[in-house]
C-alpha cells in the first residue's frame, strides 16, 4: 500500500493529526506512530516533499521533523534520495531489549522503597492505562496497542523519578516496535504474541510488592526474546535465563526482512 495513501485514508480524515501550533512535534510524532504500528516497511524510502504533501504543510518543518526521528535513529538518511527505514536486525533487537533490561535491573537496585511513595491517584492512572493495553493486545488490535502500550511505560517509567531514565527507556520502546509490529501486522493469531500482563503488573506495583514488579519486568523482557525468537525462527541468545538481562546473540543470524513480505522487519 502505498505510504500516501495509506496515512492519507488514517490521518487526513475528519480531525487532522497535524496542527498548525506545533507542525515540526506533530509531524514527527504522526510519523513516529507509522513506524511503530508497522505501516511503513523497513527501507521504505520518502521524500521531503512527499511527507509535506501528504500533511499539507511547509517542507521546512517536515524537513525538521525528519532530521529529528533520523537523529533518535528512527529513520535513516539516504543522500540524494531523502530518508528511509532502517533495517534493524535480530542483534538490533537483541541489544533493545538487553539495554532495557540493564537499566530496569539498575533502578530496582537503587531504587529501593520507591513503590512505597505511590500515591492512590498515580496507581489508579497507570490502571487505567494497563487496562486499555490489554484490551487491544488480547484482542490483537496492532494500531491501538502501540500507542497505549507506550504510553503505560511512559507512565510507569516515570516512577523511577528521572527523566532522562524514562526518555531512554522511551527510545529504546519505540525502536522495539519498529522492528516487532512487521512480523505481527497482518497475522490473525497476532494476539497470542502481544504481552497483556500488565494489569498484573499494576496489582504488584499497588501491593507495594518490589521484588514482585522486579521479577516481572525481567521475565517480560525474557517473553518478549520468545515471541520474537518463534515469529523471526531464530534461536534464542546462548545461555539465555529470566534470572537476568539476555545475553548477545552471535551477528549474521537474522536475514533482513523479504523486500516483498508486506508485513516489515518489526515486532512487538
Amino acid at each position: 500500500m502505498p505510504f500516501g495513501a495509506a496515512a492519507s485514508g488514517r490521518h487526513l480524515t475528519g480531525s487532522p493529526v497535524v496542527q498548525r501550533s506545533s507542525l515540526r512535534e506533530q509531524v514527527a510524532g504522526a510519523l513516529r506512530d507509522e513506524l511503530m504500528a508497522g505501516r511503513l516497511a523497513a527501507g521504505r524510502h520518502f521524500t521531503v516533499k512527499e511527507i509535506a504533501e501528504l500533511y499539507g504543510v511547509s517542507a521546512t518543518p517536515v524537513r525538521e521533523a525528519l532530521v529529528d526521528l533520523a537523529a533518535q535513529g528512527m529513520l535513516v538518511v539516504d543522500p540524494g534520495r531523502g530518508f528511509s527505514v532502517p533495517r534493524f536486525t535480530w542483534d538490533d533487537f537483541v541489544d533493545i531489549v538487553e539495554a532495557r533490561s540493564l537499566v530496569i535491573d539498575g533502578i530496582f537496585r537503587r531504587l529501593t522503597g520507591r513503590l512505597s511513595a505511590l500515591d492512590a491517584e498515580a496507581v489508579a492512572s497507570l490502571r487505567r492505562r494497563a487496562d486499555a493495553a490489554v484490551r487491544a493486545a488480547r484482542a490483537g488490535r496492532l494500531d491501538v496497542l502501540v500507542g497505549c502500550d507506550r504510553r503505560f511505560w511512559a507512565e510507569l517509567g516515570a516512577f523511577a523519578g528521572n527523566r532522562r531514565i524514562g526518555d531512554y527507556l522511551d527510545w529504546l520502546r519505540v525502536q522495539y516496535w519498529i522492528f516487532a509490529a512487521g512480523y505481527l501486522r497482518g497475522r490473525d493469531d497476532a494476539a497470542s504474541f502481544c504481552w497483556a500482563r500488565h494489569l498484573e503488573l499494576v496489582d504488584l506495583i499497588e501491593a507495594r510488592d518490589q521484588p514482585g514488579v522486579h521479577a516481572m519486568l525481567l521475565a517480560y523482557n525474557q517473553e518478549s526474546l520468545e515471541q520474537m525468537s518463534a515469529l523471526c525462527g531464530r534461536a534464542l541468545p546462548e545461555g539465555q535465563t529470566t534470572a537476568g538481562p539476555p545475553a548477545r546473540q552471535q551477528p549474521g543470524q537474522v536475514p533482513p526482512p523479504r523486500e516483498a513480505d508486506p508485513r516489515p522487519a518489526a515486532t512487538q
